[in-house]
This record gives C-alpha cells, structure tokens and sequence, in this order.
C-alpha cells in the first residue's frame, strides 16, 4: 500500500484538536513499512487490547518482530469514542452536580443561571482527547520497534496477512479488532438516524432533547451527564430498573437520583417505531401495557454491541465465530486455530479497557513464553473489578450474593451504609453503602459492591485483597486515615472480626478484665 493508497480518516468536527488527534492515530503522510520476512506476532486492531500485546511483545528486547495493523484509528474506542470523551464531559457534567447541590452544603447559587457553554464543554474534551493521543501513536509504537500497518488486515493464507498490496508471514497472530455499538432493530430509526458512542462525541451544539435507548452503564452514565448539561432526556430501557445485572440494591439508589435530577425513565419499554416529525424525531413505544410517543432532537443507542469479526476472512484459517458472541476462545485466549489468540471486546464478556489490558497481558505469556514451559495463564483466573461512572458511581469486584449462591457457595454479607462513615456524613453522601460477601464460616473475601461518589477509587482495595488472598481479619489491622470514605472497608472488616467473639471468648474476656 502507497501513501496515497492509504485511507484518508477523519473526525469531526474538523477542528485543531481533531486534527492533532488525526495526525498521531491515523496520520494522513504515514507510509506502511516493507514488511520483515517473518512475524513473531501479527497483531490485528490497535484498541487497548492490541497496543499492549504489541507494546508488551516488542518491550520483552528479545529481539522479536512485531506488526500491528488498524485500519482506523489507533487506541480504539478507549482513546476515541470510549473511556477518555465519556469521563472528560462526565467530569464537567459533575460539576453541575454540585452546584445543584450546594444549596444542601451552605452554598448558595441561583440554579436557574447556570450556564453550561456546552461547545466549550465539547471542545475541551477534544483536546485533552488530542493531548492524551501520542500515547497510543503510529510514531511511538515505531519508536518502540513495532512494524504499524494503516489499512484493513484480512488473513490470506493460514500463516499469512494482508493489508493493502503488503503480505505479512507470521508466527503467531493476534485478533483485537473489537466491537462496535449493534444496530437495534427497531423500524424506522436507520432513516431518522441516531448517534451511538462512536459518533456523540462529535456533537457541537447541545440538543435540547435527547432519547437515550438502554439503561445499562453506557446508557445511565451518558443519560446523567447529558441531563446536567441542559439537555431534557428520556431514558429507555428494557428491563423493570436500570442497572439490572447489578447490586439491586445501588441500582436503586442510582434509579432514585436519575428521576430526581429529571430524567424521564421508561422502563419495561418497547420501542415499536421512529418517525421524523416537523418538530424532530418522534419515538412510538409501549410500556406496561401503555403505547404513548416523545419527540426529541436526537437519540443516542446506549444497547448492545456487536463484535467486529466482518472482513477478517477468519473461515480461512478455522477460526470459528459467532456475528453477536465474536470468536470463540478457550481460557487461555486461544481461537480454534491454535497459531492465533484473541484479547479484548472481540472475544470477551468483559468489555472493559482494564479487562483488555489485562487478557493482553495473558496474550503475550501464552504466545510467546509458554511454548518454552513457562506456565500458561488463563482468563478465568482473573479478578476482574468494574464501575458505573454515573453520580453516585457503583463499583463492583467478584461475585454477587446470588451468583454464588447458583453455584453453591454460601456466603455472608457484611453491609456498611456510608450513613454511618463520618467522612461520607461530612460529604452529604450518605445514600451508599459497602457490600462484602465472604465465605461463610471464613474471612475469605468473594465479592463486594460500593455505591458512592467515588467508588471507583475505592474498588481497588478489595480487588487487592482479593487478589492477594487477604482476608478480612489481615484487612481488619489495616490503618485508614480518619476521615475517608474508604474506612467503611475497615468498618467491615472490623465486623467479621467482632463475629469470631464466641459467647465463651466474651465471658472470658469479662472475667480477666475484672481479675486486671
């Protein structure tokens, strides 16, 4: 493939951020090397999962070649339509939050002059987003001695892939190519058209309102920030609350203060029809048993995802696939073709870009180093935390109480409500809480939910312990400094510890404390 071969990408608005960005993921005058003679590893997509097999692979300064090819933009959905954009304008949209609650703290500003200039909101994330992009540059993984291909790679051969006029012999070869938002099946929408993550991000001006469809974390976490941000929204969803693969209970809370801040849920909902309307486009639905319509400016899907497995011509080379599951693996991220592994959306329920990092991670010892009876690592052993980024954030790590009960593991469940940790009195955010499940009958940790502002911040400590086999009576001695939100850790394990003091042990203390 000749420069002037190669797809010409770009983001709009096109602006200077967007044009930097551009410049470092998809640079317009970038050349495609010759290719080596040989690949070690051939990488296919250069989201969070193929950059850090790359990077990892060519960092080991064994002397191994590396080819990435991304037919896009490199640092896929994470850097571009994912994680960066959406808590850049969540960040903004939180400080709405709090002005909305000032009043409450002994701050008081009119609320009805709030001004969000939301072009500058817009603005601002994509330039911290170009700032933050020669991280995952075409010219820093050259620098780091990986061969980057711009184009669309395809397997030709069962040891070979194409990009371009470019043939590249591999080793061992790598799918990360992802997943991208699914396509609902509702009528009319294609024609009214809709905005999905990878095109909301390019929005300039705010609509003034705005369907959100799926009440899942990219559905709450986007609906919230919008409403913040001056938008009316309606939130759409399937199911009898939002949040429904989590902690019932942090759903709730969460349910309460989306209604509260003037979110319209419609929940139990069918969207049956899009019609564009004079006054915008028009949503036709049905819920508990009631069809009613809402017009609105825009609609942003926030359901579902597809992986990208199209053009890959993975039948080829007996990798099998599913068009809604993606390409089958087993634990240790090996495809049915056994010279090539998958990491990251492509292949795992987990779509996160921590969970991408981490089975990459995987990748890379089970390609390289387990051929030389270095032991292979497996994707079940993972301790896989995550977190909802809406206001308050819920934050999760392990199992659920009624997962482990499915499988038969009995369990006890320590609850710390922050209305009883003084620092989250002192904050005024008291309406969350901490869960620990532990075995029952033992101090081993199994899985824990937390609703608060920032839970996020706090999952990792439990992830730790979990990780590390602490349990919560070592948890216990651990020192917090006062006051933190994240005591309610200590609080809990401190009530694992005072269940150990047997009726017999309090009588024997009471008698040795009279005896001193």
């Amino acid at each position: 493939m000749t420069n002037s071969d190669l797809e010409r990408v770009t983001v709009r608005p096109i602006d200077e951020y967007n044009q930097k960005l551009v410049s470092y993921v998809h640079p317009p005058n970038w050349v495609n090397p010759q290719p080596a003679d040989v690949y070690d590893l051939v990488v296919i997509g250069a989201g969070t999962a193929g950059l850090v097999v790359a990077a990892g692979a060519a960092g080991l300064d064994l002397g191994l070649k590396v080819a990435l090819i991304e037919k896009h933009l490199m640092g896929g959905d994470c850097l571009n339509v994912g994680c960066v954009p959406s808590k850049t304008i969540i960040r903004s949209a939180r400080v709405v939050g709090e002005i909305w609650d000032a009043q409450n703290l002994g701050v008081n500003i009119p609320q009805r002059n709030i001004d969000v200039d939301f072009p500058k909101v817009m603005a601002r994330m994509r330039r911290i987003r170009a700032d933050i992009s020669p991280n995952d540059s075409a010219e820093r993984f050259q620098k780091l001695g990986v061969d980057v291909f711009l184009g669309s790679g395809r397997f030709a051969s069962k040891n070979t892939v194409q990009v371009g006029d470019k043939t590249l012999r591999f080793k061992k070869a790598v799918i990360a190519t992802g997943a991208r938002a699914a396509q609902l099946p509702i009528p009319g929408i294609e024609k009214a058209g809709y905005l999905t993550n990878e095109t909301v991000f390019s929005l300039i001006q705010r609509p003034e309102r705005m369907a959100v469809i799926g009440g899942g974390p990219i559905g709450c976490e986007l609906a919230q920030a919008f409403r913040r941000l001056g938008c009316e929204v309606v939130l759409f969803h399937s199911g009898s609350h939002i949040l429904n693969k989590e902690d019932a209970e942090g759903a709730e809370i969460l349910q309460k203060v989306l209604i509260k801040e003037g979110i319209r849920l419609v929940l139990n909902s069918k969207l049956e029809e899009v019609v564009t309307v004079t006054e915008g486009k028009r949503l036709y639905f049905s819920s508990n048993g009631h069809r009613d319509s809402v017009t609105v400016d825009e609609i942003l899907v926030g359901a579902g995802r597809s992986p990208n497995v199209e053009g890959l011509n993975l039948e080829s080379v007996g990798v099998e696939y599913d068009k809604h599951q993606g390409v089958k693996v087993n634990d240790y991220l090996q495809t049915t073709n056994p010279k090539i592994y998958a990491a990251g959306d492509i292949c795992m329920n987990w779509k996160f870009t921590h969970a991408a990092d981490a089975a990459a991670r995987i990748v890379i010892k089970n390609t390289l180093f387990s051929p030389f009876g270095i032991g292979r690592s497996k994707l079940s052993n993972l301790v896989m935390p995550w977190v909802t980024y809406t206001d308050p954030e819920i934050a999760h790590v392990g199992m659920y109480e009624d997962e482990a009960q499915k499988l038969g593991i009995e369990v006890t469940t320590i609850k710390i409500p922050f209305n009883s940790v003084d620092r989250a009195i002192a904050d005024s955010e008291e309406s969350g809480f901490l869960k620990i499940h532990h075995k029952k009958g033992s101090d081993e940790i199994i899985g824990a939910t937390i609703v608060a502002s920032h839970a996020g911040e706090m999952i990792s400590e439990v992830t730790t312990a979990m990780v590390n086999k602490i349990g919560l009576s070592k948890l216990s001695s651990v020192i917090h400094p006062y006051p933190t939100q994240a005591e309610a850790i200590k609080k809990a394990a401190d009530a694992y510890r005072r269940t150990l003091l047997t009726s017999n042990t309090k009588k024997l203390l009471g008698f040795l404390t009279k005896l001193s």
